[in-house]
């Protein structure tokens, strides 16, 4: 597609291309005569065109226009889902609407969650440890500060102080602190601090607190208090200092070696548990990957009773979901409502948001198989269609099963990437989970190696 060039940004455009495009998607955004289709193409073009430029990567000065560019796709698709939305329904009358034949949902447009939110307002302030201000935050240590340098600085939020002790995750909109409460090591918490302010997460966590057990409640993370000001969100809860599954995952990387099989199966338990659980509940993680994926260890030795019903110290040890800003509650839409929208997560996207199919559950249970294919391959999954014996075709990763893995592995791939619409999936989660539990119990070596593998991978993450 062609571009503009402003006549006096000549000489910039010569040793800086991406001006020229920057001109045309203006442009584009300010024509108002339905040209908003060739936006799309002009934005594809441009990442295709910038995405590997080493001087975009590495020039601090140009690296801005990108991001700006990111964010202005972003926003445009939001705006594309707006319009898809506004459409679906027609005003007829005073109270009064009319569906089209079938409409779809962007669960993660700012629209959706604006109008959810605005809908939802009179029972979040009502929620244990919210706290809401109109006011701009004013402490003593601006937030955008901690960003250059934070650690060891205090910040004050409702009456507490926090004392910063580092960085512990980042985002394109948020950052994740370690800290002491009231300088105290004892009481070790984590702060989210984002920017806008972002209540979202804090009502998936309230609604994970009053719809799993008790028994399962630590596998979801666990949120303290939220503190709302006009320009910030900071979102108090737990700090889990094991690492994450992907850094479990990456210690292999570097030795050029792969999870033992023992440990790819425990885990593959864990999880497949986490979405019978949770999508029992009806509610979706949205961005099921092994960064969001904290490693839980138990407090006493692990014994080889307990491990089936994952009772004892089996209980204290797995892993912990966290991050769910992209939360989709299904209580809040009418029964059998699917979804449209891309989590735009490069390797997590799922098969149904790459052929613009409406989809649910699919995004967790792709996650899920995403995450299984790390740990087996150390590469991130790819898949095809492959002929069936119906004559019809079937999904499958690309990457072959090695000879001596169980058969377990490509039932459980075939089955959660070929799911037929209206299949009783919590029930597939089930069957795969107690088939893979039933493989550990049945031979006794099995959980002594997989206790063993997990003593000697929490000797290493955590001296990391």
């Amino acid at each position: 597609m062609a571009v503009i060039s402003k006549d006096s940004q000549d000489t910039n455009s010569a040793t800086d291309p991406l001006l020229s495009w920057l001109w045309s998607i203006k442009k584009a955004l300010q024509e108002k005569d339905g040209s908003g289709l060739d936006l799309t193409k002009l934005l594809s073009d441009c990442f295709d065109t910038f995405k590997d430029n080493t001087q975009y990567r590495n020039d601090l000065r140009n690296a801005k226009p990108v991001e700006l560019l990111k964010k202005a796709h972003a926003l445009f698709l939001d705006r594309l889902s707006e319009s898809v939305n506004a459409c679906s329904l027609q005003k007829i009358g005073e109270g009064e609407t009319i569906k089209f034949e079938k409409s779809y949902i962007n669960p993660w447009s700012a629209s959706t969650v604006k109008d959810l939110l605005k809908k939802l307002n009179t029972q979040i302030i009502k929620y244990d440890g919210y706290h809401h201000s109109t006011k701009a935050y004013t402490g003593k240590v601006t937030l955008t500060s901690l960003k250059k340098s934070s650690r060891n600085k205090i910040i004050e939020i409702g009456g507490k102080k926090y004392q910063i002790k580092g960085c512990a995750g980042q985002g394109g909109f948020a950052q994740v602190y370690k800290a002491y409460v009231n300088s105290n090591p004892d009481e070790v918490v984590a702060l989210k601090i984002q920017k806008p302010a972002f209540p979202w997460e804090f009502y998936m966590y309230r609604q994970l607190d009053q719809r799993i057990s008790e028994k399962e409640r630590s596998s979801f993370g666990i949120a303290h208090r939220m503190h709302l000001y006009s320009d910030y969100s900071i979102l108090v809860f737990d700090y889990l200092a094991q690492g994450t599954l992907q850094d479990a995952i990456n210690s292999y990387l570097v030795s050029g070696k792969s999870m033992e099989e023992e440990l790819c199966i425990y885990y593959t338990i864990e999880m497949l548990y986490m979405l019978e659980t949770l999508h029992g509940a009806g509610i979706i993680h949205g961005d099921f990957k092994p960064d969001n994926l904290l490693i839980r260890y138990s407090r006493g030795d692990l014994l080889e009773d307990g491990f089936h019903d994952r009772t004892g110290s089996w209980q204290d040890q797995g892993l912990c979901l966290v991050d769910w800003g992209r939360g989709i509650d299904q209580h809040l839409f009418p029964d059998n409502t699917e979804f449209m929208g891309d989590c735009r997560t490069s390797g997590f996207r799922c098969i149904e948001m790459l052929e613009n199919k409406p989809w649910t559950y699919q995004v967790d249970t792709y996650g899920l198989c995403a995450v299984v294919h790390l740990m087996l391959h150390n590469s991130y999954m790819k898949i095809e269609k492959k002929a069936s014996s119906d004559g019809g075709y079937i999904y499958l990763p690309k990457s072959p099963f090695k000879r001596y893995w169980i058969d377990l592995w490509k039932d459980f791939f075939t089955k959660l990437l070929n799911m037929s619409p209206g299949i009783d999936h919590i029930k597939l989660l089930q069957n795969l989970r107690e088939s893979f539990q039933d493989y550990m119990c049945s031979q006794p070596q099995l959980i002594k190696k997989l206790k063993e593998l997990l003593v000697k991978q929490r000797a290493s993450l955590c001296s990391a």
